[in-house]
């Protein structure tokens, strides 16, 4: 991730948002439509599970942000953990969707919104605590689906950062102005 120095919060919150986003479409690409299915054991959620979960997350938190609550009455948190998408298209349709939902919501914003009040299953947050609490839920799941499609693609995987044993050989190309600092 190239750092732009900014003093926003909201352009700051946005950039990382994109670049999870980013760091989980680049890992998606990897796998396999079956890889994306696959739990490794009955108590893991699939790839394609964690992303049917943060898409539905996504929809209700971002939906009308400022005006109801980020817990929608018509989501159905439990069935996000059951019965993904069945093609990869339809599970990255939603995906798109959630992100859609993010965006659409915080890019309107001003550092002057930070101080507003929304609620989150009844609870008061400020805007401010309420994308905290969103850019942290997501970086997690993203880190779980990089693991798990990090697994999976094992010896063909691609690095998203800095590829293992390369660090010295990254840094002189940063020094040399031939790499962007991540």
């Amino acid at each position: 991730m190239a750092l732009k120095f900014t003093t926003s919060y909201i352009e700051d919150s946005i950039a990382l948002l994109r670049h999870s986003k980013l760091l989980a479409d680049r890992a998606m690409a990897q796998v396999t439509d079956e890889q994306l299915l696959h739990a490794l054991d009955h108590e893991a959620n699939s790839i394609a599970i964690i992303v049917k979960h943060m898409a539905g997350n996504m929809r209700s938190r971002w939906t009308d942000f400022l005006t109801s609550d980020g817990e929608k009455p018509n989501r159905d948190r439990d069935s996000e953990f059951v019965e993904p998408a069945a093609t990869r298209q339809a599970l990255l349709d939603d995906w798109e969707s959630g992100w859609a939902a993010v965006f659409g919501a915080l890019e309107p914003l001003t550092d002057a919104d930070l101080g507003r009040t929304v609620t989150i299953r009844g609870e008061a947050h400020s805007v401010m605590q309420a994308i905290h609490r969103q850019v942290a839920h997501y970086s997690y799941h993203v880190g779980q689906i990089v693991l798990l499609a990090k697994h999976y693609s094992c010896d063909q995987w691609q690095s998203l950062s800095v590829p293992r044993n390369k660090s010295a050989e990254f840094n002189r190309k940063v020094a040399a102005g031939q790499a962007s600092q991540r």
